[in-house]
Order: C-alpha cells, then sequence, then structure tokens
C-alpha cells in the first residue's frame, strides 16, 4: 500500500488549501484515513480522521470548523479541505490507512495506523 500526499503549498492567513491522498495497493474501502502533522520543533499531531464507511469524522478543538476531511473510494482517495488557515497550521501534513472493520470509527491514535504518506508542507505566512 502506497499514500502520496499533495496539495500543500505557501498561502497567507485566512487562505485555503485542499489537501489531497492518493492511495494505491490494496483496498481503500477498507480503510480509516487519517490526517496529521508535524511542526518544526513540536510532537506529531493528529489533525483528522474519517472512517472506513466515511460516517464518522473526528477533529481536534484546534481546527474544529475549519477543517474538513471526506473520501472518494471509487478514486482511492482521502482529502482535507482546510479554510481560514492560521500560521499555527505550518506543519508537515501526512496522511495514513488502516484496515479496519466498518463498524469502526474515526481513529485518532497514529500508532494505530499501518501504511503512512510522505507529508506535504503547508506554510502560512501572517
Amino acid at each position: 500500500v502506497q499514500l502520496q500526499a499533495s496539495g500543500g503549498g505557501l498561502v497567507q492567513a485566512g487562505d485555503s488549501l485542499r489537501l489531497t491522498c492518493k492511495v494505491s495497493g490494496g483496498t481503500f474501502n477498507r480503510y480509516a484515513v487519517g490526517w496529521f502533522r508535524r511542526a518544526p520543533g513540536k510532537e506529531r499531531e493528529f489533525v483528522s480522521g474519517i472512517s472506513r464507511s466515511g460516517n464518522d469524522k473526528n477533529y481536534p478543538d484546534s481546527v474544529k470548523g475549519r477543517f474538513t476531511i471526506s473520501r472518494d473510494n471509487d478514486k482511492k482517495t482521502a482529502y482535507l479541505q482546510m479554510n481560514g488557515l492560521k500560521p499555527e497550521d505550518t506543519a508537515v501534513y501526512y496522511c495514513a490507512t488502516k484496515s479496519t472493520l466498518l463498524t469502526v470509527p474515526a481513529i485518532t491514535d497514529p500508532n494505530l495506523y499501518d501504511y503512512w504518506g510522505q507529508g506535504t508542507q503547508v506554510t502560512v505566512s501572517s
């Protein structure tokens, strides 16, 4: 299973970006998907998760109301729409997947994910 994250860039505060996580190999509709980020000098942080079914989504308070996770099983792709970006959102963003049962909710623990993408840099200037 390979994951390719893309869509990062340099934007100004208040702008929007949409990150894409393209998954190849495996069976995408069996995977929960998560987005994480790591800023310089900081630990990895959970940003968003979506269940295998797409019915459950989870966000930390730091991005709730600004970020939206979604998935397109036909395209084997997950997305992270980021609106109202702030300088503190600056980080390398990673997507990850884990094969789960259909009833499992979105997963927030990075240690539970099996596969990771290479990361895409998001830089927000003030």
